[in-house]
């Protein structure tokens, strides 16, 4: 008597059980380092690098290595990564100046900031120059400056490059003075300002000089702590594309 043919066990359709339990246990690694994450470490352009990595994973496919160098595989073009050494460099320096500068931020001489621009070192007018005039105050300026020309030579980046921006507030000049209008004050400010840092052994021909006068306020101007606040030099590091 022949025996009826055995039935052929077909897999089970979709992915395997064992993926659910490999997949739980990938999550929780993934939110066990990012918990570990601080705004004080956090770099941002790595954070974008490894958002780069995760995107486009579908069902049973891998993710793309993230690994050290200029043609890291993160499965995009080369011309949407974010500037990994470029952007580096900058926060590498903020972090530096962030720690140079500590008590000159706890008195409000100094802010360290980043926009569109690059990372800015601002430096509060009132505290650095003799009042109402364009001459620095080199007593009070002599150590951050040279803690900011220290800076500007540790960024090992032949191609960077530096802006120092003046600023005023919004009331005009003395018609009796040396300068005729904020224009001329504020272009001499940043003028005087990288003499120093020249002496201080910076490269003069990587600086750009600009004096903008009251145009780019950041307080308001009406009340007298707007118009201290207003009025400052900026030593821009510039980043990549504003040169």
């Amino acid at each position: 008597m022949a025996r009826p043919p055995k039935k052929c066990k077909c897999p089970k359709a979709g992915a395997p059980e064992w993926m659910n339990t490999y997949g739980d246990m990938v999550t929780l690694l993934l939110c066990f380092f990012v918990m570990l994450f601080t705004t004080a470490t956090v770099d941002g352009h790595e954070m974008k690098l490894v958002i780069a990595a995760f995107s486009g994973l579908g069902l049973l496919e891998g993710g793309n290595t993230l690994e050290s160098g200029h043609l890291a595989e993160l499965g995009n073009t080369i011309e949407s990564l974010p500037s990994m050494q470029a952007g580096r460099a900058l926060d590498q320096a903020r972090k530096k100046a962030v720690s140079q500068f500590q008590s000159e931020i706890r008195s409000n001489k100094v802010r360290v900031t980043i926009d569109e621009r690059g990372l800015i070192i601002s430096l509060a007018a009132d505290s650095f120059f003799r009042p109402a005039t364009a001459e620095v105050d080199i007593e009070a300026a002599r150590e951050t400056l040279r803690n900011v020309s220290s800076l500007v030579n540790s960024l090992e980046d032949d191609e960077r490059r530096f802006r120092i921006e003046g600023h005023t507030d919004s009331l005009p000049t003395d018609p009796a003075g040396p300068w005729e209008t904020n224009w001329e004050l504020s272009a001499e400010r940043s003028a005087n300002v990288l003499h120093y840092m020249v002496d201080f052994g910076v490269d003069e021909n990587k600086f750009q000089i600009a004096g903008c006068a009251d145009t780019r306020p950041l307080a308001d101007n009406a009340t007298a702590e707007g118009r201290a606040y207003n009025r400052r030099v900026d030593i821009v590091i510039l980043a990549e594309g504003q040169y």
